[in-house]
């Protein structure tokens, strides 16, 4: 292979020449649209571990290099300087805002964050036990029936008003369905706190009293969501470019994101975490679990190390594990046995051979979840806090997709493995 054609050869001795694209960073792609039409095959490849879908602008990921970066900046320097409304301009937009541009972000966010009265009436249609992501994930859908002037996908001012619309609506939407479950009043956003505090708030307050706000805690928050803003083709960002391809109303597309983000395997990884340390129960009982995750013939597996694509170390959780300590150390949480029994097996996964030989780390769903449950979050709220920081990456991602000129439906082929062509049988000969 060279960088300018694929040369594939067919069992029968045909040959073909496939175009070699090349990015600015990562793997060269081989370009296969013509295979089927010239050679009468189709690729393989499940799961889609080894195929570029689309051509991106946003994020770059290298898994050997333990590399993260939005729009060639990276997140190490994003999360020391910058703050989530801002990441949140430059994925959307593709450049650091300048002061004004921020000033005026920052403020329609603002000033988008509450919600159409007949929404939160939507709210007590659901069982006082509902999942928060359920609810969440349907009342995002039934944004289409409350915003019609942003449903036409090829209207950039629509597009541009859906975009903060959906960014300023997600935490509101979020803890409206936290107070629902724990029978509390809805809480309505501030003009005068930033994202993370004004979250805070409406997530903890009571009509009852003042609720104070603790920087550290708002501090964690805007940087756990800066770290789940993006993650490249992951799962639910794929299913917000299929569905949206189809020209669907963008709350649709993102309703589908937030369906996919809930699976156990994606964005309940953090979730797994707490159940894990749960299940452990004491710091005795480490290296019984240790030796069973190590345990070939045990299917048995440490939840929160290691990760799919960083192959080294995750730089997200290189990052947030300074944070979980200072959340740790200011919430009073250091004497719980559960942040204690955290902290052990943390130690224990950084120095023992097998975990270090392969390069098994603990990863950012490790940190997070232990930081949600300091602050006091529950657990079922886990998985929406991932959904509101990555909110911005999935309507960043589809703003992309609906503008590429040579953009097409998703339309995947297949291996086919079923009966070959049989004739019917009448029921009485069966």
């Amino acid at each position: 292979m060279n960088k300018e054609v694929f040369t594939l050869t067919s069992p029968d001795g045909n040959t073909m020449e496939l175009p070699v694209r090349t990015g600015t960073a990562g793997p060269d792609v081989v370009e296969i649209g013509r295979l089927y039409a010239e050679q009468g095959v189709f690729t393989y490849d499940p799961g889609f571990v080894s195929t570029g879908s689309c051509d991106s602008e946003i994020t770059f990921i290298d898994g050997n290099e333990g590399v993260l970066m939005y729009r060639g900046y990276p997140v190490e320097q994003l999360a020391k300087h910058s703050n989530f409304v801002e990441v949140a301009h430059l994925l959307l937009y593709g450049e650091l805002p300048s002061a004004d541009e921020l000033a005026g972000f920052e403020t329609s966010i603002t000033r988008h964050s509450m919600l159409n009265e007949g929404m939160l009436r939507f709210f007590n249609g659901f069982r006082y036990d509902a999942h928060p992501m359920a609810v969440v994930s349907a009342v995002v859908g039934s944004m289409s029936a409350y915003y019609h002037d942003t449903m036409d996908v090829n209207n950039a001012e629509a597009r541009d008003v859906f975009t903060h619309r959906i960014i300023a609506k997600l935490p509101t939407i979020a803890a409206a369905a936290h107070k629902l479950t724990a029978g509390q009043p809805f809480i309505y956003p501030r003009n005068d706190l930033n994202y993370a505090e004004n979250f805070l708030r409406m997530l903890f307050a009571v009509p009852a009293e003042e609720y104070e706000i603790d920087e550290v805690a708002a501090k964690a928050l805007d940087l756990l969501f800066i770290l789940h803003a993006d993650h490249e083709q992951n799962c639910s960002t794929s299913t917000v470019r299929m569905a949206g391809s189809s020209g669907a109303n963008p709350y649709s597309a993102i309703a589908a994101g937030i369906s996919a983000l809930w699976g156990p395997a994606h964005g309940g990884a953090n979730e797994a975490v707490l159940r894990m340390l749960k299940e452990i129960g004491n710091a005795k009982n480490i290296p019984k679990y240790v030796e069973k995750a190590k345990d070939k013939d045990d299917p048995y597996r440490l939840m929160g190390f290691g990760h799919r694509v960083y192959k080294n170390f995750d730089p997200r959780a290189t990052i947030i594990r300074e944070m979980c300590h200072k959340v740790l150390e200011k919430m009073g949480r250091t004497d719980s046995p559960l942040f204690e029994l955290a902290l052990e097996l943390e130690q224990v996964a950084l120095q023992d051979d097998y975990f270090v030989e392969k390069n098994l780390y603990p990863n950012v769903d490790f940190y997070s979840g232990i930081i949600y449950r300091a602050l006091g979050i529950p657990t079922s709220m886990f998985t929406v806090m991932f959904a509101i920081g990555r909110t911005v990456g999935w309507v960043a991602h589809w703003r992309e997709m609906i503008t590429d000129p040579h953009g097409r439906i998703s339309r995947p082929r297949q291996l086919y493995s079923g009966p070959a062509k049989r004739d019917y049988v009448a029921v009485e000969k069966r």
